[in-house]
């Protein structure tokens, strides 16, 4: 990596993949493949935010991403602050428009977002003056799942285009496989969404995707078998009779795997529900499953999304998609 580094993306936040060109994302994976490497030095560490002030804001609980930013950003020597909901402010009754106001008055560098509504991370980054990086935001998008997924990928099958990704599952409320159905699509890839019909948003064709309720004409032929979360805490109502007849019709099994490709990868964003979405024999397959993979690229994806969005100059009007000025 070079000590004084260019880049071609011009975007001030990341709030989500909508807007993003293909060669932007193939900047981040390759910056993030680099970065994958380095992580798996004994010296994992850079100066490349040194003296600047990250702060992760979670509105709602999480393990893997907030640990994945907080590494990432300290891996490249930023000063790492976190923060919850439950812990600030915000739980004494202030608004998320004062709680902006309150961090922007400190200067911040960088601020990762999670909170459990649609949009309120894009109404954080116009009051603030740092980067904002979305960290999942309700059902609406999760961009840095979608590239630390789609850099496993390509990682191991060496390219994204032409591939077909089925996606499966509770696809209704998942930021996750909006954010996938997004990029992938960019990407040339070709996409299949499996699930039954109280748990798919409506016009999936429009997003390019093929919809399927049966999990074997879905899986027939696929290269990737990505699985999803059941999102009980989203769901107001009944959307499954049960969690073993959900399994049965569309848990991932031997039977129900063998319907893809012989070398189809298996993924899942975590956390999982094992029995309900995905037997654990497969799920710690270690030639088929790339879940564990997701967890390490997740660290190198943040890694470059934070360098990149460094890189900006601080008096350079913000451009590109995911901000409130054209």
């Amino acid at each position: 990596m070079n000590d004084i580094p260019t880049s071609a993306v011009s975007y001030r936040h990341l709030l989500g993949i909508e807007g993003l060109s293909p060669s932007e994302i193939s900047e981040i994976l390759d910056l993030a493949d680099e970065y994958v490497a380095q992580n798996r030095r004994v010296d994992k560490k850079r100066s490349i935010l040194g003296g600047r002030t990250q702060i992760n804001l979670f509105f709602e609980t999480s393990t893997r991403t907030r640990t994945s930013f907080e590494l990432a950003g300290k891996r490249l020597g930023a000063d790492v602050i976190n923060m919850t909901a439950t812990a600030s402010a915000i739980k004494k009754g202030e608004t998320l428009i004062d709680t902006a106001a309150t961090l922007n008055a400190m200067h911040p560098d960088s601020l990762v977002v999670r909170h459990p509504h649609s949009g309120a991370v894009a109404l954080l980054s116009q009051k603030m003056d740092c980067s904002v990086i979305n960290a999942g935001d309700g059902s609406h998008e999760h961009p840095t799942q979608a590239l630390l997924d789609a850099l496993t990928i390509r990682r191991r099958l060496g390219r994204l285009d032409g591939l077909t990704v089925a996606i499966c599952g509770d696809i209704l409320h998942s930021r996750v496989a909006r954010s996938n159905i997004l990029l992938l699509g960019i990407m040339g890839a070709r996409l299949r969404a499996i699930a039954p019909p109280t748990l798919l948003p409506g016009a999936m064709d429009r997003m390019g995707v093929e919809v399927f309720h049966d999990m074997a004409e879905g899986l027939a032929g696929a290269d990737i078998v990505m699985m999803l979360r059941l999102q009980n805490e989203r769901m107001n109502g009944a959307y499954v009779p049960s969690t073993r007849e959900y399994y049965h019709f569309y848990g991932l099994d031997q039977d129900k795997l063998a319907k893809a490709k012989p070398e189809a990868l298996i993924m899942h964003p975590g956390p999982m529900n094992r029995g309900v979405e995905i037997d654990s024999e497969l799920a710690d397959d270690i030639n088929r499953s790339v879940i564990r993979e997701q967890v390490e690229m997740g660290v190198a994806v943040r890694m470059a999304v934070l360098d990149l969005l460094s890189r900006r100059p601080s008096n350079q009007p913000p451009v590109g998609p995911n901000t409130d000025e054209t």
